[in-house]
C-alpha cells in the first residue's frame, strides 16, 4: 500500500510553474465492463500498442471474461513481464482481464496521454507500484496505479507537445526504416558473397561445368559433386531441456533451438547452459559441428545453419539436426558456409501451416560441391575477409537504430515532463540524417 504523504513522484519533479499535477485516480476512471469476445473483437496489448489479436495468441472462447475497450481508451498490461506493453486504442474491442483500461479524460489530450503513459519513466513508476510473490513477475492493479502522480500541462501545450512528438516520431520512423532497408541489402550482399564463393570458387578464370544440381548450377570443372551423407553423419537432437531450464552457467552448453536459430555461431557470447542431469553421450556437440534448425515459424528461416565455435561440449536440443563431418576431405567451416545454401533446398520438403519442419531423411537427399581441401580453406578465408566488412557495416547500422530509439525515449520523457518547452516552441529539435553513410561503398566492395 502506498503511503500518500510520503510518496514523491519522479514524474512531477521540477515541472513548469504553470503546470498542474494529479494522481491518476483523481482524473482517470477505470473501464471495468466485462464483455464477450464474440460481441467485441479481441485485441492484443503489445509493445507497439493496441492491435487486433495476434495470430500467435492462443484463441480461446473466454465468454464474458474480457474487458471492454472503446476508441481512445488507454490500455496497459499490468504484468511486469509484459513491461512496456500498452497504448491508446484505435479500435473498439476487448482485452484480457489482466489489462487495465482507462477512459479518456477532458483534462488530457489523447495523444499526450499516450505519450505520457508509454514513456519509459512512467513505465518504471508504474511497475514500482506492483505486487507479487515472484521477483521477476508481479502485477500493478488500478487500485495501486491510481496513486501515481502525473503532470498535467494546459491543454494547448499538450496539443503542441503531441504535435511536436508526432512530427519527430515520424522522422525517427523514417530514419529507422531506411536503416533497416540498408541492413537488409547488406545481408543480401553477405549471402551473395557466400553463394558465389561456395558455388564458383574464388578464381574468376576457372573453367566451369554443369553440376547437374539445381542449387549449385555451374561449378569449377575440377570440383566433385557428392551426397552430404557421404561427408558427415547426422544427429537428431532430442535433449529434453526446456527454455525455462537454461542456466547462465553450467557444465554443458545448452543448444535449445529457440536460441540457436537467432545466431550464426555458437561462441563465447552464447551463455545458455545445463548440468549433468541432461547429459546424453549421443547428443554431444563439439567444435566444428554444424547445427541445422529443422523447425521454424517462417519458411524463410527453416534450415538456418549454425557453426559450433567452442571447445567445450554442447548438448543438442530438439528441432535441430547436427552435421558431424567424418570425411577428411571436408573443411568444417566450408561445410557450414555450404549449408547456408543447400539447407534452403530443404524448404521444398516443409510440412505444416504455422510451424514448418523437415526431417533427417530429407537431409540424406542433399548433394553438395566438394573442392580440393586446400581450396576449401582458401574459400573460407575469402568469405571471412569479405563478410567481415559487411558485418561491421551491419553492426554500425544496428547501433544507430538503437541510439535513435534511446533518443526517442529520452525526447518523449523530457517533452511530457516539461523539460523541452523552449525547444518545442522554437522547433529546433533535429533528427540525424537518415541516409546510410558509406552504404554504396560497402555494397559495391562486397560484390567484388
Amino acid at each position: 500500500m502506498v503511503v500518500e504523504n510520503n510518496y514523491i513522484s519522479i514524474l512531477t519533479k521540477n515541472l513548469p510553474k504553470h503546470w498542474e499535477s494529479f494522481r491518476i485516480g483523481s482524473v482517470f476512471v477505470e473501464r471495468t465492463e466485462k464483455v464477450s469476445d464474440k460481441d467485441f473483437a479481441p485485441l492484443s496489448v503489445t509493445m507497439k500498442g493496441i492491435v487486433p489479436q495476434l495470430d500467435t495468441i492462443a484463441k480461446t472462447n473466454n465468454g464474458d471474461s474480457r474487458k471492454k475497450v472503446c476508441l481512445n481508451d488507454f490500455v496497459i498490461n499490468s504484468r511486469s513481464d509484459r513491461k512496456g506493453s500498452g497504448g491508446m486504442s484505435k479500435y473498439e474491442g476487448s482485452v484480457s482481464l489482466i489489462n487495465t483500461v482507462l477512459k479518456p479524460n477532458d483534462k488530457y489530450e489523447n495523444r499526450y496521454t499516450n505519450y505520457l503513459f508509454t514513456n519509459v519513466l512512467f513505465q518504471e513508476e508504474f511497475y514500482k507500484f506492483g505486487k507479487g510473490i515472484v521477483d521477476d513477475m508481479w502485477s500493478t492493479k488500478y487500485f495501486d496505479m491510481k496513486y501515481i502522480k502525473v503532470p498535467c500541462p494546459p491543454i494547448e501545450e499538450q496539443i503542441t507537445i503531441a504535435n511536436h512528438l508526432d512530427s519527430q516520431s515520424k522522422k525517427i520512423k523514417h530514419f529507422i526504416k531506411k536503416k533497416q532497408t540498408f541492413i537488409a541489402l547488406l545481408k543480401e550482399q553477405r549471402q551473395a558473397v557466400i553463394n558465389k564463393a561456395v558455388t564458383k570458387g574464388i578464381n574468376p578464370n576457372v573453367t566451369l561445368k554443369n553440376s547437374g544440381i539445381d542449387w549449385l548450377g555451374n561449378i569449377p570443372e575440377h570440383w566433385e559433386v557428392i551426397k552430404l551423407v557421404g561427408l558427415c553423419h547426422f544427429v537428431r537432437g532430442n535433449s529434453t531441456f526446456k527454455k525455462d531450464e537454461l542456466l547462465n552457467n553450467g557444465k554443458y552448453v545448452a543448444l535449445q533451438y529457440g536460441k540457436t536459430y537467432k545466431v550464426d555461431e555458437i561462441d563465447e557470447n552464447y551463455y545458455f547452459y545445463v548440468n549433468e542431469e541432461f547429459y546424453k553421450s549421443t547428443q554431444t556437440i563439439k567444435f566444428g559441428d554444424v547445427i541445422v534448425v529443422s523447425t521454424s515459424e517462417t519458411i524463410e528461416d527453416l534450415g538456418h545453419s549454425v557453426f559450433y565455435n567452442r571447445n567445450d561440449i554442447g548438448l543438442l536440443g530438439g528441432e535441430q539436426i547436427a552435421l558431424k563431418p567424418y570425411h577428411q576431405n571436408i573443411d568444417n567451416k566450408y561445410l557450414y558456409y555450404s549449408a547456408k545454401l543447400f539447407t534452403k533446398t530443404l524448404q521444398i520438403y516443409a510440412t505444416g501451416v504455422k510451424v514448418f519442419r523437415f526431417n533427417i531423411n530429407h537431409l540424406k537427399t542433399i548433394y553438395t560441391s566438394l573442392p580440393p581441401k586446400e581450396e576449401q580453406v582458401q574459400i573460407v578465408s575469402h568469405i571471412k575477409t569479405e563478410t567481415a566488412k559487411i558485418d561491421k557495416a551491419i553492426t554500425q547500422a544496428q547501433k544507430e537504430i538503437e541510439l535513435i530509439k534511446e533518443y526517442k525515449e529520452a525526447m518523449i520523457a523530457e517533452a511530457v515532463l516539461g523539460k523541452l518547452n523552449h525547444k518545442i516552441m522554437g522547433n529546433r529539435s533535429e533528427i540525424p540524417n537518415s541516409s546510410p553513410q558509406n552504404s554504396s561503398n560497402v555494397l559495391h566492395n562486397g560484390a567484388n
